[in-house]
């Protein structure tokens, strides 16, 4: 008899049923919000307040940020502890910014590092990209983004050559996390050393689909879609040498990120000799689960009741413009260098398939490789936490409509529908 937790619904989408804990928490934020002042000119002051650094880098920085605090300030839903927490999210960007290029400064050698022929994990939520990235992250071999340092990539001066700090802080902020968001284990398990996806460090450069999960932003989103992001996928190289330089000797890297699904130009611009795996799913399943995992996440930042449809809606049709510019441009990656994974066949034998990546990107599966793969399975059962059920049926959308809509991404790569 399995010992998992039972799958469960969630109920309080609309109506948050938040813990006294968090309640109090944002009463006492609240009065915070009519001072925030959501400008480039606030963050940046914020952040060099805050480390007593003033150079920023490349400017190229400065037009989406003032385009991101214009739509977040005019667009956004956001509740007082939305405010407050967005523009705390954004002087941490700033600070981490300023941290890096004084790291920079003080070690010009660090831009000499190379980034070779990354493993690049580019597929929707949901589509096994998480399991995946873990699996290969367990390969002591390579290099990979825990959580703790992709909230602070460089530690502040009096913690210089250390990780304690960062990892405590990460800690720290995972428990309030926890506490409002009791069920989000089940979906992504978040934990401080966790790999994560460099979804955050592109949020430095403040050109990043990460600040489409704030809110319902469209002039932001236009202006994200309408900009070349190859000086953005740039900087990201910058911080990753930055990264090697301070926790050698590992120099592989292996990242993910579903922004890559529509920049597939830009990151083979800027990382030519990657290996992409390319992972595929049903996509209306995977609307339905990520929908629900963005509106959980709303009832700490969006006003209540918390409006899912237009937030489920909004997703939908920005899983749509990701999928389209797969398929449009999944073929800029040289077949040598590219892999399709379908869900139920990585589910099938997954370590099978990771070989299968490792032969196509030229990485050596060893025995001990094997051994610590097994070991993270072992330690990580997937479905510990127990699973959620998902609806469509939530955001005032059906399967038979989506299924339509997205038949042009199912055709082409022939992903196995889920009833």
């Amino acid at each position: 008899m399995s010992d998992r937790p039972t799958p469960i619904r969630i109920e309080d989408l609309v109506e948050p049923a938040l813990p006294p804990e968090i309640v109090q928490m944002m009463e006492q934020t609240a009065p915070m919000a009519d001072q925030i002042e959501l400008s480039p000119e606030a963050i940046l002051g914020a952040a060099s307040a805050q480390t007593g650094l003033s150079d920023f880098g490349p400017d190229e920085f400065r037009a989406p940020l003032e385009v991101l605090c214009h739509s977040l300030d005019t667009e956004a839903d956001h509740s007082p502890m939305g405010r407050v927490s967005g523009f705390s999210q954004l002087t941490a960007f700033a600070a981490n910014r300023l941290r890096i290029e004084q790291y920079i400064k003080d070690h010009p050698d660090a831009l000499d590092v190379p980034i070779d022929r990354p493993i690049v994990i580019a597929g929707l939520p949901r589509t096994g990209t998480t399991h995946l990235h873990n699996l290969i992250s367990a390969d002591p071999a390579l290099r990979s983004l825990p959580w703790w340092e992709a909230m602070e990539p460089v530690p502040p001066p009096e913690e210089a050559g250390t990780v304690e700090g960062r990892i405590e802080r990460a800690k720290n902020g995972l428990v309030i996390h926890n506490t409002a968001m009791p069920h989000y284990a089940r979906m992504h398990e978040m934990t401080w050393d966790h790999v994560h996806e460099e979804i955050h460090l592109l949020g430095i450069d403040f050109s990043t689909m990460l600040f489409d999960c704030l809110a319902v932003l469209p002039t932001w989103r236009s202006y994200y879609k309408e900009h070349d992001q190859t000086p953005h996928y740039q900087y990201l190289k910058r911080i990753l040498k930055v990264l090697t330089h301070q926790r050698p000797p590992r120099e592989r890297w292996v990242l993910k990120s579903p922004q890559h699904l529509e920049q597939i130009a830009p990151l083979m611009n800027v990382f030519g000799d990657a290996t992409v795996v390319f992972t595929h799913r049903d996509p209306v399943s995977i609307t339905a689960s990520f929908a629900t995992m963005i509106c959980y996440s709303a009832r700490m930042s969006a006003t209540h009741p918390v409006d899912v449809c237009a937030i489920g809606q909004w997703w939908a049709q920005l899983i749509q413009d990701m999928l389209q510019s797969c398929t449009d441009d999944r073929d800029l990656v040289p077949p040598d260098q590219s892999i399709d994974v379908l869900f139920h066949e990585f589910m099938a034998d997954d370590v099978a398939m990771v070989e299968r990546i490792y032969k196509l990107a030229d990485q050596p599966f060893t025995s001990g490789v094997k051994a610590a793969m097994d070991a993270y399975m072992s330690d990580h059962p997937r479905g510990k936490h127990g699973r959620v059920i998902y609806d469509l049926a939530d955001f005032d959308m059906t399967a038979q409509e989506r299924r339509q809509a997205l038949s042009f991404y199912t055709d082409r790569f022939a992903v196995e529908l889920e009833h």
